[in-house]
């Protein structure tokens, strides 16, 4: 298909043809809907025709789609032109690296430049989970402004590729003739795995990075030979020339940084694209002098191990350099350059419990929550600093907020509002809080407003709360807080009948309805309004005098970790142009493992898994996955006999936390239809989408766990009161289906499971001060046996009652023996054996009924959640 000055494909206008590659033509054209230029990429007839360069056209398109970096090329949409797809791409000017290394070896400098926004671009691509596996010159562009754009992920691992076949076979032999008897091609470029047809992962990017530094810093290949089959013959057994031969300039710790990218093995080489952007960066500030040590092997073992303190000594360096360059402005006319913090002390963000990180006002440190060995606690990162300390007396520390000032942060512990000198020393209580889960904002007066219910001021010193906006009749509660820069005016989200983003005023009752969006708002200078749509993290044009928006809201990030139904994503921004948030993690698997801790086999492909819930006959699994776009989970159901997934739910918003009916033919879920979620009911063979089973109530509901007894089904499910924060409540599914407490008191209960026999139930309660596993009896009494002595959660229970099982604080599977008698008793909890799960919130794992198999859900080589830091984020926008 070819088209000509003034076609249309779309509606999109065409200018000019500008190129034409393996897969097809390249046009420029004109977007009439936006009025901006674009690139056309459309698959010629033959494509087409051939399914299997189809598929690679739509991988290129749903992996380069997936992506938002500033070192990869920007994909706008996809389509479908009489038959033909294509896909519509930002425009780029320059040249491919390609013709820069035709005339010659690139300057020490200017190499290192480009090499550093590859690996920073690679790094990105690898966090989603995506691997190139064509880096080569011809797929590396160079605008007119210096920045390097990674194109064509054509052929990215979405898929292993399979080997011995003729159709793969050819395609690293594709030659461009670039010059009179020029032959250079990707086989040029191809780590050993890819000639030997083994599996890839990251590590084989960084092998053909390696190829591509190598030839900028020549002008020569690293691996050539007069055919295709010797040049993959000098991968797989030579070493390239000494650049330190080949170029005078080249000092030896840069010869050797590319030769350890050239590892024949790729557990010699770098393990990460972020470990080789981070010692890019060293050699970036001593112009690649042999002043800078080598990378030994006992480092390289030591980058395998903890990776996050590696990033972590990167990022003082950067960071220096940063603020020696006059960082602290914040208006600078360079772009944004992004990093990324790791929680310290090899712990985890408790992500959807609470916002977990806050960047300080002054834009020169972050607030973490941090949970290590089941104990959360505030951690303090200065940005010119590489670690991170604690903060004493910030136990069960959740919801950090800083003073205006950035030397306070308030924060909620076990029922009260407290604050903190940020260099450390005591904590002093401000008040009393009626809900574990609330959330501050801190005026430049000195007033604190929380939301707990209702929007509560209180002063920054110490006092009783009073109600600041109360909540309406067709509204279920207020949330997220947050003072405009006049201290009277704030931000907040109602969410009832109608969910939407609201002024309201110290010195008024009356509130402006600003925005119908399902997301926390908060303001960011010098006038945006920052909040999430669609995973989407959105700046739109707001007027602070005037309380309106304008204009068009404009995307800053994609892939926010996002939690619909009460607007929770973690982000933050300070008053100097420092953005920080947390992006979606890698995606996670699903994975077998017996009693004994060995690997069994794995379910369906890496995914976005939560929830994961074994029917009663162990023949199918329930599990959320989340969209790729938004995050939003769906149900699906596993068939496990053919490892086959069914949708189960699909309706717009969440569905979530599945629990099977005894006879494995309804799911009780918990969806946030119109309202906060609670519970709905949907039978297997039913094309509808549920039925509800009670009345929201503004708090989440989920269900535990499902009973059939004496007393018909019963659902023993979430639900909660300001007084008494997180209860566990019985609902009868017969009659009018009247709901009974099974336990209340002023500590959040949850994660209850009934014993198969139904006389116990298993549960997590935090009384102790950090989440423990306790059993009572379902008749009552109120006796309780506590099983678990060093924290835990997530208890199963075996089918023959004989054994409880949890996940210790340590990442252990603890089991523990129930003994038959009158009066309840265990044994003592022995472990079986190490998971590392994509999560500790709820339903990460699941047993078999004869306690002999585990479903996990593992976490990603890359699952580790990390705020990312933005600095000069607004340039991107002025752009």
């Amino acid at each position: 298909m070819n088209f000509g000055p003034n076609a249309r494909l779309g509606r999109y206008e065409i200018r000019a043809q500008i190129g034409a590659g393996g897969m097809g033509e390249v046009y420029h054209a004109h977007d009439p809907k936006i009025n901006r230029d674009v690139a056309i990429k459309v698959l010629t007839p033959d494509f087409v025709a051939d399914q299997d360069r189809l598929r690679r056209f739509e991988y290129e398109a749903q992996a380069a789609g997936s992506l938002n970096h500033p070192n990869i090329v920007a994909i706008y949409d996809v389509d479908v032109h009489d038959g033909s797809p294509y896909v519509v791409s930002e425009l780029l000017e320059g040249e491919t690296l390609r013709s820069v290394v035709v005339r010659g070896p690139l300057p020490i400098r200017k190499a290192i430049e480009y090499a550093q926004q590859i690996a920073t671009g690679l790094a990105a691509a690898h966090a989603k989970g995506i691997v190139h596996r064509d880096i080569k010159p011809e797929n590396l562009f160079i605008t007119r402004d210096g920045r390097v754009k990674i194109l064509d992920f054509g052929i990215a691992k979405l898929i292993e590729r399979k080997t011995g076949t003729d159709e793969n076979a050819d395609l690293p032999t594709k030659k461009l003739h670039t010059g009179p008897g020029v032959a250079i091609g990707t086989a040029g470029y191809m780590s050993p795995e890819q000639v030997k047809g083994q599996p890839v992962d990251s590590r084989t990017d960084v092998f053909s990075f390696g190829c591509v530094l190598y030839e900028m810093l020549s002008g020569e290949r690293a691996f050539k030979g007069a055919s295709v089959v010797e040049t993959l013959n000098a991968i797989l057994k030579d070493d390239p020339v000494d650049l330190t031969s080949t170029n005078n300039n080249v000092g030896a710790s840069l010869d050797r940084l590319v030769r350890h990218c050239l590892e024949k093995d790729p557990e010699h080489r770098f393990q990460s694209a972020r470990d080789l952007a981070f010692d890019l960066e060293t050699l970036s500030g001593s112009t690649a002098s042999n002043s800078v040590p080598s990378l030994n092997s006992k480092q390289a073992r030591l980058r395998n191990i903890v990776p996050w303190a590696i990033a972590g000594i990167g990022l003082l360096f950067f960071v220096l350099a940063l603020y020696l360059s006059g960082f602290r402005s914040s208006s600078s006319s360079g772009g944004t350059v992004r990093f990324l913090v790791y929680p310290p002390n090899r712990g985890i963000f408790q992500w959807i419990v609470s916002s977990s990180s806050v960047i300080s006002p002054d834009g020169q440190k972050l607030v973490m929550a941090v949970t290590t060995e089941g104990q959360t606690q505030l951690w303090i990162r200065p940005l010119d600093s590489p670690t991170s300390q604690p903060l004493a007396g910030t136990e069960e520390a959740v919801n950090p907020f800083w003073s205006p000032d950035s030397h306070s942060i308030g924060f909620f512990s076990n029922g009260k509002l407290k604050r903190i000198d940020a260099n450390g020393g005591s904590a002093q209580t401000i008040c009393e809080v009626p809900v574990n889960d609330a959330v501050g904002t801190w005026g430049r007066d000195g007033t604190i407003l929380f939301s707990a219910g209702s929007i509560f001021r209180v002063t920054a010193s110490e006092g009783n709360p009073i109600v600041a906006v109360a909540t309406g009749p067709d509204e279920f509660g207020y949330r997220w807080p947050y003072f405009l820069p006049d201290s009277r005016h704030f931000l907040f989200l109602s969410y009832g009948k109608k969910t939407e983003v609201l002024i309201g005023s110290l010195d008024s009752k009356d509130v402006v309805h600003l925005l119908q969006v399902n997301s926390r708002a908060v303001y960011a200078p010098p006038g945006y309004l920052l909040y999430v749509k669609e995973g989407a993290l959105l700046a739109q044009s707001f007027d602070q005098t005037k309380l309106n928006l304008s204009g068009e809201p404009v995307a800053v990030a994609d892939n926010l970790l996002y939690f619909q139904p009460v607007g929770l994503a973690d982000f933050s921004v300070s008053n100097n142009g420092v953005l920080a948030y947390q992006a979606g993690a890698s995606l996670s698997r699903l994975v077998w493992y017996s009693r004994e801790g060995a690997q069994l086999g794995e379910i369906g492909k890496p995914a976005d898994y939560s929830w994961i819930r074994l029917s009663p006959d162990d023949q199918h699994l329930a599990v959320d996955i989340g969209d790729a776009r938004t995050g939003t989970p769906d149900l699906w159901v596993f068939d496990l006999a053919r490892n086959t997934p069914e949708h189960f739910t699909s309706e717009p918003g969440t569905e979530w936390a599945p629990v099977w009916s005894p006879d494995g033919t309804k799911i009780v879920f918990s969806a946030d239809r119109g309202a906060p979620p609670f519970l709905h009911l949907k039978a297997l063979n039913d094309a509808a989408s549920g039925n509800a089973l009670n009345e929201p109530s503004g708090y989440v509901q989920f269900p535990w766990d499902w009973l059939k007894n004496s007393e018909g089904d019963l659902i023993i499910y979430r639900d909660g009161t300001a007084a008494t924060n997180s209860d566990l409540l019985l609902l009868a599914l017969a009659g009018d289906r009247k709901i009974r407490p099974f336990l209340q008191t002023k500590f959040d209960e949850g994660e209850a499971r009934f014993s198969p026999d139904g006389k116990w139930v298993a549960y997590v309660s935090n009384e102790s001060g950090r989440r423990e596993v306790y059993v009572r009896s379902f008749a009552g009494g109120g006796q309780k046996w506590q099983v678990s002595a060093a924290g835990g959660f997530m208890p199963k229970w075996r089918g023959d009652g004989k054994e409880l099982y949890y996940l210790g604080v340590d990442g252990n599977i603890m089991a523990v023996t129930i003994k038959r008698s009158a009066v309840f008793a265990t044994g003592t909890a022995a472990p079986l054996f190490h998971i590392e799960t994509a999560s500790t919130n709820y339903g990460q794992y699941d047993v078999t009924r004869d306690g002999r198999r585990f479903i996990v859900n593992v976490a990603g080589a890359d699952q580790k959640l990390a705020v990312t830091v933005a600095i000069n984020w607004t340039n991107d926008l002025r752009r």
